[in-house]
C-alpha cells in the first residue's frame, strides 16, 4: 500500500480543541493509515509537570508519557492492553527517541531499534500483532519543537510493502509537528489554567452538607459557561459563638482572576469577622469598607443569615442581592422582604436586619442571580418561579438543592448558578 500524503481532514482539525488527547488522536488521525501503518505520541514527563530546570544532555535515560496511538484505522482502544494511554515510558540515551529529543531532528530507521522490539515483545505478552509491528520496514521519530525546544515526539512507522520515507515525507511530518506542538501547548495551558480554576473554586466550597445545632445545611453550584472559568459565586457556611450558625451568599461581578480574588477576600474576611462574634449589621458594614478597597469587589452583592437555635430566631441582611426565600412548615413559600441596602464596595452601605421568629420546621434558601434573573423577563418573575419550584420540591435539603438546580437549568447559563439551603428546627 502506498503512502504519501497526510490526511488533510484530520490535520485540518489540529488545534481546535484545548484538550492534550484529544490534540494527540487528532495527531495521530493525521498520519495513521494514510501516511504510514502506525503512529504514536509521545510527550516529556517533565514538561507535562512544568518543570522549569532544563533537561540534561547527558541524561542516562528520559521519561515520556503516551499520548495516543493508532495502528492503521483502528481506535487507540484496540491496542490499549498494549500500549495503554498515559503510561509513562522510560527511554535510555542511545533510543532513536532520546537522539531526536537532544538533537531536535527526526530520526529515520529502517527498522525497529533492538529497544523498541525488546519493549514490545514483553508488553505484548504473546500477542501474535506484534509480530506485524516488529516488520517495519521504514521507521522515523520526529521531535516536537516549541520555541527550539523539544517537548516529545510523534513515531510514524511503515511496514512491508511500504516505500521507506524519504526528505519529502519528513519535511511533511516536521511541518505537521511544529503545528501540533504548538496546540498541545496551548491545550498544557489550557489544562493548568483549568486546574487552577477548579483548585480555587474547590477551596471556597464548604462541606457538601452541613450540621448544625437545629440546623442542615445544602447547597448546589453551576458555573457559567466553561467548568474551567472561576465566576464570582462564593458561600459559606460558619458556626458562630453561642451555637450560632452564620451562612452567607455572595457574587462578585465578573469572572476570571479578579473575580476569584474579590471572592477569596470576602470570604476570609467574613470568616474572620464571624469569628469576632461580630453582629450581622456591623459585620456588612465591615465587609462594605473591605470592598471599597479590594480590585474587582466594588458592586459585589451579598445576603447574611445568622440562625439562633436557643432563641428559634434567624436575622437576615443584605447588600444589593435577591430575596431569600422561606417554607415554614408544609405551608407555602413567600419572599422575604428585606430592607434595601446597596452593594458593597460604594462606601454608602446602610441597611436595617429582618430578624424572622422560627416556630416550627423551615427552609431558608439563599441564592444568586443567575438562578432567577434573564435577559428576556424581570427577576421579579424568576424569583416567583423559583419560589414554585421552592413549593413542590421534596426530600432531604440536598435532594432539593439539586431538584432546584435542575428545574431553573439553561443550556447555556449566562451566570454562576449558586443554592445555599437550610432547614431550620425551632427549639422544642
Amino acid at each position: 500500500m502506498p503512502h504519501h500524503r497526510l490526511a488533510p481532514t484530520a490535520a485540518a482539525v489540529l488545534g481546535s480543541v484545548l484538550d492534550l488527547h484529544l490534540t494527540g488522536g487528532h495527531l495521530v488521525g493525521a498520519v495513521a493509515p494514510e501516511f504510514c501503518d502506525a503512529a504514536s505520541v509521545y510527550l516529556l514527563e517533565r514538561w507535562l509537570a512544568e518543570d522549569a530546570a532544563p533537561p540534561t544532555p547527558d541524561a542516562p535515560a528520559i521519561e515520556a508519557r503516551r499520548l495516543a496511538v493508532r495502528v492503521g484505522a483502528d481506535a487507540s482502544e484496540d491496542w490499549g492492553g498494549i500500549f495503554p494511554i498515559d503510561e509513562v515510558v522510560v527511554f535510555p540515551r542511545d533510543t532513536p527517541y532520546a537522539r531526536a529529543l537532544a538533537d531536535g531532528r527526526p530520526q529515520l530507521l529502517g527498522g525497529v531499534d533492538p529497544h523498541t522490539a525488546d519493549r514490545l515483545t514483553r508488553s505484548g505478552r504473546g500477542d501474535t500483532r506484534i509480530d506485524g509491528l516488529l516488520r517495519t520496514a521504514s521507521f522515523l521519530v520526529v521531535p516536537l519543537l516549541l520555541r527550539g525546544t523539544a517537548v516529545g515526539f510523534l513515531v510514524c512507522t511503515r511496514g512491508p510493502g511500504a516505500r521507506s520515507f524519504d526528505r519529502v515525507d519528513i519535511a511533511a511530518a516536521e511541518t505537521l509537528a511544529a503545528r501540533a506542538a504548538i496546540s498541545l501547548d496551548n491545550a498544557r495551558l489550557y489544562e493548568r489554567e483549568r486546574r487552577t480554576a477548579l483548585a480555587i473554586r474547590n477551596s471556597l466550597l464548604p462541606a457538601a452538607a452541613t450540621s448544625a445545632p437545629g440546623c442542615r445545611v445544602a447547597h448546589a453550584y453551576q458555573p457559567a459557561g466553561s467548568a474551567g472559568v472561576v465566576g464570582g459565586d462564593w458561600f459559606d457556611v460558619m458556626i458562630r459563638p453561642s451555637g450560632r450558625v452564620g451562612l452567607i451568599v455572595g457574587d462578585a461581578m465578573g469572572h476570571g482572576p479578579e473575580a476569584a480574588v474579590a471572592m477569596i477576600q470576602l470570604r476570609t474576611a467574613v470568616r474572620t469577622l464571624a469569628a469576632l462574634d461580630t453582629a450581622p449589621q456591623e459585620l456588612l458594614r465591615h465587609l462594605d469598607a473591605l470592598a471599597a478597597d479590594t480590585p474587582g469587589a466594588s458592586f459585589a452583592t451579598c445576603l447574611y443569615a445568622e440562625w439562633d437555635p436557643a432563641a428559634g430566631l434567624c436575622t437576615l441582611i443584605g447588600a444589593g442581592h435577591p430575596p431569600p426565600l422561606v417554607r415554614v412548615g408544609g405551608g407555602r413559600t413567600s419572599v422575604v422582604s428585606l430592607s434595601a441596602g446597596l452593594p458593597l464596595g460604594l462606601g454608602s452601605w446602610a441597611a436595617e436586619p429582618t430578624v424572622l421568629p422560627i416556630r416550627e420546621p423551615t427552609l431558608l434558601l439563599l441564592y444568586t442571580d443567575g438562578l432567577v434573573e434573564s435577559r428576556h423577563e424581570d427577576i421579579d418573575i424568576g424569583i416567583l418561579r423559583l419560589a414554585h419550584h421552592l413549593n413542590a420540591a421534596r426530600g432531604t435539603p440536598q435532594a432539593i438543592c439539586d431538584t432546584l438546580l435542575r428545574l431553573t437549568a439553561d443550556r447555556a447559563p449566562a451566570d454562576d448558578r449558586t443554592l445555599l439551603l437550610a432547614e431550620l428546627s425551632p427549639p422544642t
